[in-house]
């Protein structure tokens, strides 16, 4: 089992790499060819609904609905066909609907995303036409990710990861080339985003023929495996990434900040997205259908193995993960960003909320794994009920941190994540669902100590000034440098300590031995 699931995690994490890597190219353009103004302010708030929208569907939300489901279908073609086709149709006409009524109310999200822009005329008034323009990638990321699940229940991992690339080359096509050319040249980002839905769309359409899946839409509202998969739907949404969510919502308190608050979260939160996008996506997508195939199959044995083996390998990548964000924060963002518009005092602040979001890595991590072990059983109303609970604490966290500005508000995120994962993972213990495997007190100590000599490493050899004084291209020179030398300290002293790659790779009874 573990060799299996850890080359399935391999290919989706590389295919998302390949992607974040790209993300970070278009991030690195916009902040260098439109800087941080009420402008950027303006298209990231309208760029928050169809960003979450992708996150929530295509980063596992949706799969969450739809793949325990599929479970039950999987050994007659014919029904499963038929299931796809009516569950398309029906979710194609709803989220026609919701894209129609949602261009209409726009005036109105701007407010409830950013009210602090309804006193400054002009940037409310661009944000507006720049979220009518975007919302139509909602549409289409809907169907994106319901193609992607289907291709990942069939172990199809590599198409679906490798979609979003799409989004990224449209917006820097949009930047280079089309932005010079327009009145208002943030413009050019918003129709980036509207034709790569469409593109990604397309992009799909191959895979599923050659499956025999692909769906003839016929709407069917009241069909009982539709209404199942609705009515899952939005719980799955909320207690998959209810860290998405307060995302959402430091954006909304972060618009009643000084200007440019909205932005450092954003480039912030970028940093954070590429170890959870590459781990926890990768991760996330590969467990889900191999614990609801266990789950049906009732072999609670493989179950508690396959959760076992995620939250080892989380915590194995996550830490050298978290202190590198943390100890390097504002390097990596002047390597990546600081260019033309983005000065040295962004990078200052968005290092400040960088290092309090990267305290909640983990959490976030663990969510995505933890989850799992839920919605494959079909129980949705405990990640729910815990991602209220953590969703509130944020919130009340949120008024305490106020005197830290943004970086309080980042800082609340991370301590609900965290609490989220806690409360999920004691839910799972008290089920006995998941029953930890032998020798988890040894791979702790292996990780703790590993992590402590990276950190050590770099808190000793780099000073908080070095990357200030060189070019760009030796910041970029030494930060690899600096991160491949925290990465050899911790890889090398996991290995000092007896930890090999097998144990990540062999049998189920040899990972729980570990």
């Amino acid at each position: 089992m573990g060799k299996r699931l850890f080359k399935a995690t391999v290919v989706v994490s590389s295919m998302t790499l390949m992607s974040r890597l790209l993300g970070f190219v278009r991030d690195t353009l916009i902040a260098r060819l439109f800087g941080v103004d009420v402008a950027t302010d303006a298209f990231f708030v309208a760029f928050k609904i169809p960003n979450l929208l992708r996150r929530l569907f295509t980063e596992g939300a949706f799969a969450h609905a739809l793949v325990p489901v599929m479970a039950n279908h999987q050994g007659d073609k014919f029904a499963l066909r038929q299931f796809i086709g009516k569950t398309a149709g029906t979710l194609t006409a709803w989220s026609l609907l919701v894209t129609l009524i949602a261009m209409v109310l726009a005036p109105v999200l701007v407010l409830i995303l950013a009210p602090g822009f309804a006193w400054q005329g002009p940037q409310y008034d661009l944000a507006v036409s720049l979220l009518r323009i975007t919302l139509p990638f909602g549409l289409c990321i809907v169907l994106v990710a319901f193609a992607g699940a289907i291709l990942n229940a069939h172990e199809h991992y590599a198409l679906p990861a490798l979609t979003p690339i799409i989004l990224n080359i449209s917006m820097i096509v949009a930047a280079l080339w089309v932005a010079p050319s327009m009145n208002v040249p943030i413009t050019a980002l918003a129709w980036g985003v509207f034709v790569a839905g469409i593109l990604q769309l397309l992009f799909q359409v191959p895979s599923l023929v050659q499956l025999g899946l692909l769906p003839k839409l016929t709407i069917k509202f009241r069909d009982p495996d539709v209404s199942l998969v609705i009515n899952r739907l939005l719980p799955a949404i909320f207690s998959a990434s209810v860290t998405q969510v307060n995302l959402l919502l430091d954006a909304l308190v972060a618009s009643f900040l000084v200007s440019g608050s909205v932005s450092w979260l954003y480039y912030s939160d970028r940093l954070v997205e590429f170890p959870l996008g590459i781990l926890g996506m990768g991760l996330a997508t590969v467990i889900l259908p191999n614990l609801a195939n266990h789950y049906v199959a009732d072999d609670t044995t493989a179950f508690s193995a396959t959760l076992d083996w995620g939250l080892r390998l989380v915590l194995l990548v996550g830490m050298p993960a978290t202190i590198g964000l943390f100890v390097l924060a504002e390097p990596m963002l002047s390597t990546l960003f600081q260019y033309d518009e983005f000065t040295l005092n962004d990078v200052h602040k968005a290092g400040q909320s960088l290092k309090a979001y990267s305290v909640g890595l983990l959490g976030y991590l663990f969510i995505k794994i933890l989850v799992s072990g839920f919605t494959s059983r079909h129980d949705l109303k405990s990640p729910v009920r815990y991602g209220l609970i953590a969703m509130i604490t944020s919130l009340a966290l949120n008024v305490l941190a106020i005197p830290l500005a943004h970086a309080g508000l980042a800082l609340a995120t991370s301590l609900g994540a965290l609490l989220n994962a806690a409360l999920l993972l004691g839910r799972l213990l008290q089920d006995k669902a998941y029953q930890p495997g032998l020798g988890w007190l040894l791979f702790l100590a292996r990780v703790a100590l590993a992590s402590v000599a990276m950190a050590v490493c770099l808190c000793y050899f780099v000073d908080d000034s070095w990357w200030q004084q060189w070019s760009s291209g030796d910041r970029i020179s030494n930060l690899l440098k600096w991160i491949s030398i925290g990465f050899a300290v911790y890889a090398l002293t996991l290995v000092t300590f007896g930890l090999r790659l097998r144990h990540l790779t062999g049998t189920s009874d040899k990972i729980r031995s570990f």
